[in-house]
């Protein structure tokens, strides 16, 4: 009898996955689009994506440096408390615009199913290459991150010398490997995703805990929370505070917490891998964010409350400020076990980076958005997954990272790109939802009255991000520390109109439609 129930039981569930993925392969067809992917995602997976590529534990170390730099404990701890509250309201405007239409090519997708028919190539194609880029820097950002933590780690107990060469060499090897695990290992994915979440919560959990507890000492919550500092001076010239003025480095100095709180796109493009994908996504959205922004504050006020000694940390031997509390708090060995916890966490999300952008890609060459599109459109039929667009992403990463060898702020750079591509990616269909709100027609997920003042906040603060994150971080600016951010967006800016000027206006029509629904 009770096996006879167990069927019964299997038999409703198949069912209901059933319904759920018809649902879902009849909405997709109505945006015009047949199913390549594999659909196998659930609501945890499609948030899982997105927390790992938000990544506290990697954005957070990749920057403190720069933030102990740039406004110091003041600026970080409250630069974040405000970040995370503007972020909140993009994140929420796009999870409603996500719902409305869960496809891959999430962005610029939406940016012409929102637009005036008339201008919809045109919206899409600028969006797409934005987007694009913002994929583009975050991966590079991520993984180089994940290359300097790796070198430094090797520094603990031998004598190697990390330099620029060999940072970018370790760089490139954790690229190919990302590469290989989204090309032969992406049956796994699912499975590294359940690991990466635990990964990321449980371990940022414990190292602020060991931190705290096995410090010999605590900073006072005066220096937490009220101590500024403005160290953007190199080669003993004065910081912008005095060249400027303090309000410059705060909103410079917010960088740490924005470039932290960026990639949650990641379930927009996931939503044709997710069961659901209308609800999914959209809550993926907003449960990343708003979990990414709890534990991260409490990463920052536990790094910020175990320095020993302020000027010893900024200056650290190892190059990396947090790798020096590790070591001053639980001593080497406990250095190196937390060490691995965020290279770990880096790992992952650097891997995750890439299936996201590997995934934004594809859909933009399935629209001839990209040079080459007839050879990168193409899925693997065996694994159901777009390889071309994976090791697309890897060099055009790699590429990005190449000015390190010559810039003393490559880094902050990438991530300055990185940020900047990204959200105004997000802030075109948004806006676009506001200026056309009554072709807007709503999904499940939805914000009711609170709609048109949240979209109209979100593309106002990334307005205001976007010219931040353009603006010089070191003085004086010279080739070793001009913000090269503004270059790359001038030329993707350039590359985009001049391009649809002269070519693209012709043949782009924006989203191509595969099958029609009958």
């Amino acid at each position: 009898m009770s096996d006879h129930s167990e069927t019964l039981e299997k038999a409703e569930v198949a069912k209901s996955e059933l319904i759920v993925n018809g649902a879902d392969e009849f909405e997709l067809a109505r945006m015009g689009y047949k199913q390549e992917l594999k659909r196998e995602l659930g609501l945890l997976q499609n948030f899982g994506v997105s927390f790992s590529i938000i990544s506290v534990i990697t954005g957070i170390p990749s920057l403190f440096l720069y933030g102990l730099n740039t406004g110091g404990p003041a600026v970080m701890v409250w630069g974040w408390v405000i970040v995370a509250c503007a972020t909140m309201l993009v994140g929420l405007a796009m999870a409603e615009v996500c719902s409305a239409h869960p496809t891959s090519g999430g962005p610029y997708f939406w940016a012409a199913m929102l637009s005036d028919p008339g201008n919809a190539p045109l919206a899409s194609w600028i969006t797409g290459w934005f987007n694009l880029l913002g994929q583009v820097a975050v991966t590079t950002g991520i993984s180089f991150g994940c290359a300097n933590f790796l070198s430094t780690l090797c520094t603990f107990n031998t004598s190697f010398t990390p330099t620029s060469k060999t940072t970018i060499g370790v760089y490139a090897a954790i690229l190919v490997s990302q590469g290989l695990i989204n090309t032969f290992g992406v049956h796994l994915l699912k499975h590294l995703n359940n690991i990466s979440v635990w990964w990321h919560a449980v371990g940022t959990t414990s190292l602020v805990i060991a931190i705290l507890a096995r410090a010999p000492s605590h900073q006072s919550a005066e220096f937490v929370f009220r101590t500024f500092i403005d160290n953007t001076g190199v080669s003993g010239s004065e910081g912008w505070g005095t060249r400027a003025s303090h309000a410059y480095v705060c909103v410079i100095g917010i960088l740490m917490a924005q470039y932290t709180l960026t990639g949650f796109d990641a379930s927009a493009h996931m939503t044709e891998e997710t069961h659901n994908a209308a609800m999914a996504g959209s809550i993926g959205i907003v449960m990343a964010i708003g979990v990414s922004a709890v534990l991260g504050w409490f990463l920052v006020l536990g790094l910020l409350f175990s320095i020993q000694n302020l000027d010893n940390t900024i200056a650290s031997p190892t190059g990396q400020p947090v790798a020096q509390i590790f070591l001053d708090t639980v001593g080497n060995r406990g250095a190196i076990v937390l060490m691995v916890i965020v290279i770990g966490a880096m790992y992952f999300c650097g891997t995750f980076s890439i299936t996201s952008n590997s995934r934004m890609m594809f859909a933009f060459a399935r629209d001839g958005g990209i040079p080459g599109h007839t050879f990168f459109r193409k899925v693997d039929s065996k694994r159901g997954t777009p390889v071309r667009t994976v090791w697309l992403a890897c060099t055009l990463s790699f590429i990005l990272g190449i000015p390190s060898l010559g810039s003393a702020v490559a880094f902050s750079a990438a991530t300055s790109i990185a940020t900047i591509g990204l959200y105004i990616s997000y802030a075109i269909p948004i806006a676009l939802r506001v200026f056309y709100r009554k072709r807007f027609v709503r999904g499940p997920f939805h914000l009711g009255a609170f709609s048109i003042p949240i979209a109209v906040a979100a593309v106002i603060w990334i307005a205001f991000i976007a010219i931040v994150f353009l603006l010089p971080q070191a003085n004086p600016v010279d080739s070793q520390t001009l913000n090269y951010a503004v270059v790359a967006v001038g030329i993707v800016i350039v590359y985009s109109v001049g391009f649809w000027i002269l070519s693209a206006r012709k043949w782009f029509v924006g989203p191509v439609r595969q099958i029609s629904v009958e």
